[in-house]
C-alpha cells in the first residue's frame, strides 16, 4: 500500500523513468502484491463477506452472515452481457472450501458446493409485496398485442378490488394534511392538562408537607372519594383540654361511695322500728364527733325539744357548733327522709365534725 502513496517512495540510482516506467516495473512486482498471485490463471485474491447465513457441510457450524474471507474471484459464464463471478474459501473451522457464484437473473447469489443456505426467505407474492415483472413477460408484453389486451383487463379488476383499501388510506393521509392546525390542537390540549397536572402536583406537595409524609401520592379515583365520605374523623382533645375534662369529673363526682350510704340508711331503718314513736338517735351512735362550745350548751338543748316534731333538723349557734337529731317515726317504711334545709344526700353516708368554732375552753363531745 505504501506505493501507492505519493509520498515515501525511494527510487534507487539506476532507475530510469523512460525505461522502466514504474516502481512496480523495475522490481517485476504487481500492485496487489500477494493477492494478484494467481492473477495469471484468471483469479484474483479479494476479501469476500457472507451474504447470508449458511451450515458448513464439513464440520455441520453456523457460519453468519458478514463474515469476511480472503476468497479466490473468477469469471465463469455470463447472464446476457453480465459476468457471472464464483468465490472459493476455506472455512475458518474446517478444511472444507465453500464455493458461491452470482446469480443476476434473481440478483442473488447461489452455493455451488461445500455448504448449505439457512432458509430465510419467503414469497413476495404470499406476503403481497410487489413483484417486479419478469424477463420473459416483458417481452411477451411488446410482442403480443392479445396478451397485453389481457393483462390490462386483469390490471383494471385488481384496482376495482383495491380501490376501496386506497380510498381509506387517502382519507387517512388527509385527516393529517393541516399540520399547523393539528399542531396547535394538540399543543393547546397539552397546555390544559399541563396546567391540571401542575395544580394537582401542588396539592400532594402541601398535604406531604402538612402531614410530613414521604411516600409519592397515587392518583385520586372517584371509589377513593367514596370512601373517604363514610368515614369520620375527631380531632384528639388537647392537653388542656383533657385537663379541663378531668376537673370536671372530679366535680361532679358524688364525695361519698354508695355502700357507706347504704349501711347508714340500714341504721337509721332499724333505729325507726323502737317501740317508742319518736326516738332520736344521737350522734355519738353514729360516731359523730361534734365540737361544741360551753357558751352554747343551753341554747342547743333548748333547740333540740323545739325540733321534736321535724324529721331532723340541724341547729348552728356560737361560730356553728350543732347536734343532728333523727326522727325515726317519720319512716314507716323503712327508708330515711331528711327535713328541708338539711344537706343533700350524700352527707347522709357520713357525718364530719365542724371546726370551724376555734374558741377557747371547748369540749369535744364523743
Amino acid at each position: 500500500m505504501g506505493e501507492r502513496k505519493g509520498v515515501n517512495k525511494y527510487y534507487p540510482p539506476d532507475f530510469d523513468p523512460a525505461k522502466h516506467g514504474s516502481l512496480n516495473k523495475y522490481r517485476n512486482s504487481h500492485p496487489l502484491r500477494e493477492r494478484a498471485r494467481k492473477l495469471s490463471q484468471g483469479i484474483l485474491i479479494i476479501r469476500f463477506e457472507m451474504p447470508y447465513n449458511i451450515w458448513c457441510d464439513g464440520c455441520q457450524n453456523h457460519i453468519g452472515m458478514g463474515v469476511r474471507y480472503n476468497a479466490e474471484k473468477k469469471k465463469v459464464g455470463n447472464y446476457y452481457t453480465t459476468p457471472i463471478f464464483r468465490f472459493r474459501m476455506k472455512c475458518h473451522l474446517c478444511p472444507n472450501y465453500i464455493e458461491m457464484q452470482t446469480d443476476p437473473a434473481s440478483c442473488d447469489y447461489v452455493i455451488v458446493s461445500g455448504a448449505r443456505r439457512k432458509e430465510e426467505r419467503w414469497d413476495a407474492e404470499a406476503s403481497e409485496q410487489v413483484v417486479a415483472t419478469a424477463h420473459e413477460e416483458k417481452q411477451k408484453l411488446e410482442t403480443d398485442p392479445m396478451y397485453r389486451l389481457e393483462h390490462g383487463t386483469q390490471d383494471q379488476s385488481k384496482l376495482q378490488r383495491a380501490l376501496p383499501t386506497l380510498q381509506n388510506i387517502q382519507e387517512a393521509q388527509s385527516a393529517w394534511k393541516d399540520d399547523f392546525a393539528l399542531n396547535s390542537l394538540l399543543r393547546r390540549k397539552f397546555r390544559e392538562e399541563k396546567k391540571v397536572l401542575q395544580e394537582e402536583e401542588k396539592k400532594d406537595l402541601a398535604l406531604q408537607a402538612r402531614a410530613n409524609l414521604s411516600i409519592p401520592l397515587v392518583q385520586e379515583a372517584e371509589e377513593d372519594r367514596h370512601l373517604a365520605a363514610l368515614l369520620k374523623y375527631q380531632s384528639l382533645d388537647s392537653y388542656e383540654d383533657k385537663q379541663k375534662q378531668k376537673r370536671n369529673e372530679i366535680v361532679d363526682r358524688p364525695w361519698f361511695s354508695s355502700s357507706k350510704t347504704n349501711d347508714t340508711m340500714k341504721k337509721l331503718a332499724f333505729v325507726g322500728k323502737s317501740p317508742s314513736s319518736k326516738s332520736f338517735v344521737p350522734l355519738n351512735s353514729l360516731g359523730v364527733v361534734c365540737r361544741k362550745s360551753r357558751d352554747t350548751k343551753q341554747s342547743s338543748s333548748e333547740g333540740e325539744s323545739n325540733t321534736s316534731d321535724a324529721p331532723a333538723q340541724v341547729n348552728r349557734q356560737d361560730s356553728g357548733a350543732s347536734e343532728m337529731l333523727f326522727d325515726s317515726s317519720a319512716r314507716p317504711s323503712g327508708g330515711s327522709q331528711m327535713a328541708e334545709g338539711s344537706p343533700p344526700s350524700s352527707f347522709a353516708t357520713s357525718l364530719v365534725a365542724d371546726y370551724s368554732d376555734s374558741a377557747s375552753g371547748s369540749e369535744v363531745e364523743l
